[in-house]
């Protein structure tokens, strides 16, 4: 009865530690990330404006032209002396959630800070959702280093600020949570669910007193523009699934010539390599002298195109479709210009645009074959699900952040066919996950070899390990538990073996830092009692 109350004892003391830290990381990492996307809301507002002033008196354009070209000297400078913002947040945050990459927090998170809202006030084609779960990861790497917690709970830290970074940019938390399982750490387990709870919970809370007491602005949902039906019917299902496959194949196309792109930018090395960003700065501003919707994330498009906009959508004078097709392009072209020069800003809310453009020309479409022009707004959005879930191929977070987006339940089941419907096609056209992608090319670019390492470690009674099945523990990312030693037996465990006080494990591992991959072993299972070290190559 005694040790059953000291296990108790133990396991609460713990869960108390990973809220605190949870509650302490959505602190910092909401009023910091706030403050961000406001930044960078107004940011984007000021360079609608004097692109619009550019337009006006073309004369001037060279002048642009010149601003762009030495803003892209000074961002090759920024990435020269800070490689880790090479991208657009969302890989070096998964890198560091599985210990594969290590934030320096307060160089890192201000140097993206300041580098994304650059971006965007040179009228680049940027999200703030990336940078905004970079800089969050990094208020949790901050926290965890100014507390001096070990590698474990420093990484549920850096997974609870990136989950508060994309909860905060889209006012969506659960988005942000299930961020954790579906791409920071592609697993379950109780610690990440509680550190990342945590964390958006309060970063959540921050965030509205901020933005409604503080700064006096409203808190509303994204798509505010939008309106559905109480009711989509079964024959909307098949618009939608008609609709999934038409945007599967763009958004496929898209993915696949972002790679075919990157490779010719990766041999660019004028200027020390910073001739690659001229190119999508160039782009950049021709696209915004065309239309003011081709910058930023895409919202103001977006928005443009519900069916309750007030100013409606108008370039040139051009038609609805012709306007629509041409924001598009430009938004596929400079977005695949930014995610090949690895700039430090994200693509999500330019793909959501994308999507949302293109259900805007097939609810025109099918409205004519007999869709009730009342589901024109559903479309759109499950448009936007289908292109997000394509590439990044993370269906859950796809159809979560659709309600969260929208704040209405009606076409989950539209939305859960055609996330379905991307993600199979999906696998048919050799897509990975966009982001495990990215982080793999900036891991192989970092380092050739690294090494393979075998320890031996006792499970310690109380540890995060003692009295769980392999695959609730939160392993060092590589990590495999090839054997454990109980008593006189020795047996190869399952995912369903449950380790016990005592039990030596034979951890396998090909890490990028020794020191921290044995540390973490300590702080998950007990005491290291060896190891030996090889070089291995990649994977």
């Amino acid at each position: 009865m005694k040790k059953t109350l000291e296990k108790i004892k133990r396991k609460a003391n713990y869960s108390a530690q990973i809220v605190s830290v949870g509650v302490m990381t959505g602190l910092f990492a909401g009023v910091v990330v706030t403050f961000f996307n406001v930044l960078f809301g107004m940011a984007e507002e000021f360079s609608r404006g004097y692109y619009g002033y550019f337009r006006d008196h073309p004369a001037f354009i060279p002048l642009l032209f010149l601003a762009l070209l030495l803003g892209a000297v000074v961002i090759g400078g920024v990435l020269r002396f800070l490689p880790l913002l090479r991208g657009n947040g969302f890989p070096q945050t998964e890198g560091a959630t599985r210990g594969l990459l290590r934030f320096k927090w307060y160089r890192d998170l201000t140097g993206m800070f300041a580098s994304a809202l650059f971006l965007v006030f040179m009228g680049l084609s940027a999200g703030a959702e990336g940078p905004s779960a970079f800089i969050g990861g990094s208020c949790g790497a901050g926290v965890s280093d100014l507390c001096r917690r070990d590698p474990i709970v420093r990484r549920f830290q850096i997974t609870g600020g990136a989950c508060t970074g994309l909860a905060v940019a889209l006012n969506a938390p659960l988005t942000g949570i299930i961020f954790a399982y579906e791409e920071a750490h592609k697993r379950f387990t109780p610690e990440v669910f509680v550190c990342s709870f945590s964390s958006v919970a309060v970063a959540v809370v921050i965030r509205g007193v901020l933005l409604k007491y503080a700064l006096g602005m409203e808190v509303g949902p994204f798509l505010s523009t939008f309106a559905y039906p109480a009711d989509t019917g079964l024959l909307f299902c098949a618009f939608a699934l008609l609709a999934a496959l038409v945007v599967t194949l763009v958004a496929a196309g898209f993915y696949h010539l972002l790679f075919y792109v990157r490779k010719y930018f990766k041999r660019i090395t004028f200027l020390k390599g910073t001739a690659k960003y001229m190119i999508p700065f160039a782009l950049a501003g021709a696209a915004g002298l065309v239309t003011a919707f081709a910058m930023g994330g895409g919202e103001h498009f977006i928005d443009a195109l519900g069916s309750g906009s007030e100013g409606g959508m108008s370039v040139f004078g051009w038609p609805l479709a012709v306007a629509v097709v041409v924001v598009v392009l430009l938004k596929l072209v400079t977005s695949v210009a930014n995610l090949a020069a690895d700039l430090p800003c994200c693509a999500s809310v330019p793909m959501l645009a994308m999507g949302a453009g293109m259900g805007k020309l097939l609810s025109m479409l099918f409205v004519l074959m007999g869709m009730d022009p009342a589901l024109a707004d559903c479309l759109i959005v499950l448009c936007m699900v289908t292109f997000f879930t394509t590439v990044v191929k993370a269906p859950v977070t796809g159809i979560i952040m659709t309600v969260e987006l929208t704040w209405s339940f009606t076409f989950f089941l539209p939305a859960v066919i055609c996330a379905a419907v991307s993600y199979l096609i999906g696998d048919v056209l050799h897509i990975r996950p966009l982001y495990d992608r990215l982080l793999d090319e900036m891991l192989e670019e970092d380092v050739s070899e690294s090494m393979h390492i075998v320890a031996r470690v006792q499970v310690k009674a109380g540890s995060p390990a003692a009295g769980r099945a392999v695959r609730d523990v939160l392993w060092p990312f590589t990590a495999l538990v090839k054997n454990v030693e109980r008593g006189e037996t020795g047996f190869a465990p399952s995912g369903s073996t449950v380790l016990e006080a005592g039990d030596v494990l034979t951890v396998e591992g090909t890490p990028h830092d020794r020191e921290e991959f044995l540390s973490a072993l300590t702080a998950t299972v007990g005491d290291v009692l060896g190891y030996t070290e090889s070089t291995a190559k990649h994977t």
